[in-house]
């Protein structure tokens, strides 16, 4: 990996993370409809306005059913849950809980897919579940019932996220681009339903529109844009290495803007629920050369989801 993409990947694994951030700002104010709708609009948006510079025609209604499908399974459903869970956890809390993705997309494919589980891959779920229970239980000011849902939707919005990288394995083989760009207008179709039932809950300031903003055209759309680049230059295998970065963000931007406490809970956690990962997927740092060598010359893949935020 050169310096150059390495720099690039440290940028995306502090954008990703810092789009925790940004929820736990905004979410109190929007609500989790509202909120999650500007988001995949302006990200939308700025998809748009990418591909009309990139002269990329989108061909919704061809591959319509699939766009409604990631964009419910990889944006909507995942997106609403955290941004709920965002009214009460820690941004910590957040990044760790999206890094469990690959732990229950493991699980499923054992039951969907058939795959064989190793029993590397068994260790790696029993730590990764047992660093959820870590990050949670270990903190007295986490002893509430009023956190047990925002904790259980941060859950279900991992795994949201295996059960859409399984439904990628059998997915039309289309341009990772378009997946992005039709995904993120399905969900902003998907998401309207919703905004009669779930008003936003205060007039936001300043602050928060920005945050929202930020939240969309950064954190979304330009993100992909980097996370394409950083897949063509050193492979997808390599690239998803922003996984185990995200969590040391979002750790750092809770406390540095919001002065969020870092405790011996949140650091086991994240070790364990990181170290779970790593045995589930078969990520080695030391690889990470290995697979950058071999894939270089390589097209952009097609798209495979992944916890992207």
């Amino acid at each position: 990996m050169t310096l150059s993409s390495f720099l690039r990947l440290i940028c995306l694994a502090a954008i990703w993370g810092g789009s925790f951030l940004f929820m736990r700002i905004a979410a109190p104010t929007f609500g989790p409809a509202y909120l999650i709708e500007f988001r995949v609009s302006f990200a939308a948006l700025a998809l748009l306005v990418i591909a009309w510079y990139l002269k990329q025609l989108l061909h919704f209604r061809v591959h319509a059913r699939h766009y409604f499908t990631l964009g419910l399974l990889n944006t909507a459903l995942p997106f609403v849950l955290f941004a709920y869970a965002a009214q009460t956890l820690t941004v910590s809390m957040l990044a760790i809980l999206n890094a469990t993705a690959a732990i229950w997309g493991a699980l499923i494919a054992f039951f969907w897919h058939r795959t064989p589980l190793s029993v590397k891959s068994l260790l790696g779920m029993g730590l990764g579940i047992f660093g959820v229970i870590v990050l949670v239980g270990w903190d007295k000011t986490l002893v509430s019932e009023k956190l047990v849902w925002p904790v259980l939707a941060g859950v279900l919005a991992a795994v949201s996220y295996g059960v859409a990288s399984n439904y990628a394995k059998n997915a039309p083989q289309i341009p990772a681009f378009d997946n992005a760009h039709g995904s993120m207008w399905a969900a902003v179709l998907w998401l309207l339903p919703l905004l009669p039932f779930i008003p936003m809950r205060a007039v936001p300031d300043s602050a928060e529109i920005s945050a929202v903003i930020a939240l969309g055209v950064i954190c979304t759309g330009i993100a992909y844009l980097l996370y394409f680049r950083l897949i063509s230059e050193v492979g997808a295998a390599s690239a998803l290495s922003v996984t185990f970065l995200i969590p040391l963000f979002g750790i750092v931007w809770g406390y540095l803007v919001l002065d969020e406490q870092v405790g011996l809970n949140t650091l086991g956690g994240m070790v364990l629920v990181l170290t779970g990962t790593m045995l589930v997927t078969g990520f080695s740092p030391a690889t990470l050369r290995a697979h950058s060598s071999s894939c270089m010359a390589t097209e952009i893949p097609h798209f495979r989801c992944q916890a992207a935020v």
